[in-house]
């Protein structure tokens, strides 16, 4: 198999449910790649950072509130074809602060139903028949 150079990202990702058991989602901004696609938000780990400090501090800087960084759901490698991401992902628990939409689009909180109505990056995919998966069991 060929060589691939491509950036290679490492993505603390929340899965934020709330009391009623919906999960929020957040559209991504029109611009650049994948925009307007909806996700679970998070982002890239820094320097130092533990995923769960990563997923804490980005849920803060994205939308303003407070979450409980909970167990580990999966861990995503999916290779996009401009993009190597590693996605990965904790169930999250929605404390305090009302969402704000600032670094996205459009928050939305949903059911588990109700997700395979808006359309996710690919790598999104697994991360909700994993979710469907844990709620089986």
């Amino acid at each position: 198999m060929q060589e691939t150079h491509l950036v290679h990202k490492i993505i603390g990702v929340a899965v934020i449910w709330n009391e009623k058991g919906e999960i929020l989602i957040d559209r991504r901004l029109p611009k650049g790649v994948m925009g307007g696609l909806w996700e679970f938000p998070g982002g890239k780990i820094e320097l130092g950072e533990t995923v769960e400090e990563c997923i804490k501090r980005e849920i803060e800087e994205e939308l303003g509130i407070e979450i409980e960084v909970g167990s580990h759901l999966i861990t995503i490698d999916h290779i996009y074809t401009h993009l190597h991401v590693t996605l990965i992902v904790h169930h999250c628990r929605h404390l305090s602060g009302i969402p704000q939409p600032l670094e996205c689009d459009e928050i939305r909180t949903v059911s588990l139903d109700e997700l395979q109505q808006f359309t996710f990056p690919e790598a999104n995919k697994k991360i909700i028949a994993a979710l469907k998966e844990s709620v089986k069991n």
